[in-house]
């Protein structure tokens, strides 16, 4: 007979922390008054030192011995606290203990003149390492941040107003390097929050007061290795999967050593290079200076590290990259060289992408793929920016030739944006948790190309608004970069419609080509108004020039009007017929308006009869119903909606 079956073991039993989470009074006195109190004793000290020495109750080498005395006691004192029980009100008593140390030692140096400044150095330096030292066996942050402040707090008290520029910057630079190191050994990264800013303080101070050129290899130097320590911070930090890299790239911690610290570390040494550049009469190698950053963010973004830093580094050098081109190069080259860089790091951000191709980084905003993308937005605008700005486009002086440094910048600004979308639209198939993202930029992209055709075709057509520039008609070279404008709102409207067939989530596409081809229309008619104008120029030796231009523009029109009929009927497109009947019906009223009053009779009567000509043509056209528009209800409804749609 069997035994009896053994029960599964019961599965764990999740025990609940019993620790009450301190409320708000809690903190409130644990904490806080803490804090307050840790000042009031150290004013309290200082006052009561003060009062002694008014009274002369105590002699100089008295109270130094004193106070140097009541510090270390209270020190030592503190551990006694410590190891019952009481880390809060321990590390509170190490402040003051501390606080009192670094007191006696500056009234020592400053005040009585007891110590030389090496002595009082030295002492300080051991109640930092000391501090150090019992912040590291104890595990305290707070006792750590204590010592970080003693240790940045001792050259501005034994400071005596003279320049020591070595001796400050050396002392500086090993404590930066004691804290970077601690912060890697330990997730202590808010110590950085007291290093760097006090660091970058000390060394505005000194500059402004005493910087002069002799002093400007060494003053490099230390800039050079001020921004070595904290630039290497985020590096070996590489980012593991799970959880817990998720929690950790949420904290302040990541923020603080991945973003905010290389910002301001890029920051101060590209300023404080510029600063001494400048003020040395070295301006020439600013430009240099901005491409050999550039040149280090790209070598550190290669070193070991989490993509957020990563990416921080690849758009750090990008930024120097932008800086050094208008430092560098004149005219139309920054230009260029902003719509090649946006280029560039599209390109960039493309092979990032398809690197991510499974989506997790995609979805992340830490995707170094989205900076790029950003970056390479950003210098489209400047380089857009620096096309729309080109005075050729605004001027109205005569330009001799079409092949000139502005249309060359403009057809370079085009292929940049075309592009763009090429690669944006081909990256979204495989970046499929980015697909809005690359849409919205290639359609961006798309509108600015746009954009750089109507440019081209600006001074067109502002000359046929504000008056007629004597030229010679067809041949000038508006009239080329019109035509050239034209040819590449067509290509736009030709893309867009191609991606529209292809793209059933958005109509925004079909809307782009449609607005285009509107804008191909207007530009081509008023390109043909001023050219007309022009073969027959208003000159006394010819009265009739107006009436000339009339009838020949009122007959351009109806050309036109007619040509885009028929390619409305041919493509079967509504959305061109109502172009094509819109410029008939502007037709007609021209000729009944204007051209009655103005034209003699012989030439009323042509117009008249070319458009009462052209107007029956049509009539008869739709009458007859040539290409079947006019189909039975139950067909029309029953045609699927990309059949039907366009006749509609």
């Amino acid at each position: 007979m069997a035994g009896p079956v053994p029960l599964p073991p019961a599965p764990p039993v999740a025990i609940a922390d019993a620790r009450p989470s301190s409320s708000l009074e809690s903190r409130l006195g644990a904490q806080v008054f803490n804090r307050i109190g840790i000042v009031a004793v150290l004013f309290g000290a200082a006052l009561f030192l003060k009062l002694a020495i008014d009274n002369h109750w105590i002699g100089p080498v008295g109270r130094i011995l004193i106070g140097l005395a009541a510090g270390a006691g209270l020190v030592l004192w503190s551990e006694r606290f410590r190891r019952k029980g009481f880390p809060a009100f321990s590390y509170s008593l190490k402040a003051i203990g501390t606080g009192v140390l670094y007191l006696s030692l500056w009234a020592a140096f400053q005040l009585y003149h007891l110590l030389p400044a090496e002595a009082a150095l030295g002492g300080m330096i051991l109640v930092t390492a000391w501090n150090a030292y019992m912040a590291w066996v104890q595990d305290a942050e707070l006792l750590a941040a204590y010592a970080l402040v003693g240790g940045l707090a001792t050259p501005l008290l034994l400071s005596t107003g003279g320049n020591h520029e070595i001796f400050l910057f050396t002392y500086l630079l090993a404590i930066d390097v004691a804290t970077v190191v601690l912060v890697r050994m330990k997730p202590w990264q808010r110590l950085l929050l007291g290093a760097f800013p006090i660091t970058v303080g000390y060394f505005i101070g000194w500059y402004s007061k005493f910087y002069e050129e002799p002093a400007f290899a060494v003053t490099t130097i230390f800039v050079g290795l001020f921004f070595v320590v904290f630039a290497s911070v985020p590096l070996g930090l590489a980012t593991k999967k799970g959880e817990a890299a998720a929690a950790r790239m949420r904290s302040f911690g990541h923020v603080l050593t991945e973003i905010l610290l290389p910002l301001g570390s890029a920051a101060f040494v590209s300023l404080a290079l510029y600063s001494v550049m400048q003020d040395s009469g070295r301006h020439w190698f600013l430009p240099w200076l901005m491409l050999i950053l550039a040149a280090v963010y790209l070598l550190i973004m290669r070193m070991p590290q989490g993509p957020v830093s990563a990416a921080m580094h690849l758009s750090l050098a990008v930024v120097f990259l932008t800086i050094a081109i208008p430092l560098k190069a004149s005219g139309h080259w920054i230009t260029v060289a902003w719509l090649v860089e946006g280029v560039s790091l599209l390109w960039v951000a493309v092979r990032v992408a398809r690197s991510h191709a499974d989506g997790a980084a995609g979805s992340s905003s830490a995707n170094p793929s989205r900076v790029l993308r950003w970056l390479s937005a950003g210098s489209f605008v400047l380089g857009l920016g620096g096309v729309i700005a080109m005075p050729i486009w605004f001027g109205a002086g005569v330009v001799d030739s079409i092949f000139n440094h502005s249309v060359a910048t403009a057809l370079i600004g085009a292929a940049a944006f075309g592009a763009s979308v090429w690669l944006a639209l081909r990256t979204r198939r495989v970046d499929r948790a980015s697909w809005p993202a690359w849409s919205q930029f290639a359609f961006i992209a798309m509108i600015a190309a746009n954009v750089v055709a109507m440019l081209l075709s600006l001074r067109e057509i502002l000359t046929s608004r504000y008056g007629i520039q004597p030229h010679a008609a067809f041949v000038s070279a508006d009239f080329g970069m019109a035509l050239i404008g034209i040819a590449l709102l067509a290509g736009v409207a030709y893309a867009s419609l191609r991606i529209a067939l292809g793209d059933e989530t958005t109509l925004l596409w079909a809307q782009l080509s449609g607005g285009t081809l509107i804008a191909i229309n207007v530009v081509a008619l008023l390109t043909g108004v001023r050219e007309i104008e022009a073969l027959w120029p208003v000159t006394s030796s010819n009265p009739d020039a107006q009436l000339q231009q009339a009838l020949a523009v009122s007959a351009f029109l109806m050309v036109y009007g007619a040509i885009l009929l028929a390619v409305g009927f041919w493509k079967r497109t509504a959305f061109i017929r109502w172009q094509a009947l819109i410029l008939l019906v502007f037709t007609i009223g021209k000729t009944f308006v204007y051209d009655m009053r103005n034209l003699s009779q012989g030439y009323r009567v042509v117009s008249f009869l070319g458009l009462g000509a052209l107007l029956m043509a049509v009539s008869f056209a739709y009458q007859k119903d040539w290409l079947a528009l006019r189909e039975p209800r139950s067909v029309q409804d029953a045609k699927p909606l990309h059949e039907a749609g366009p006749d509609r």
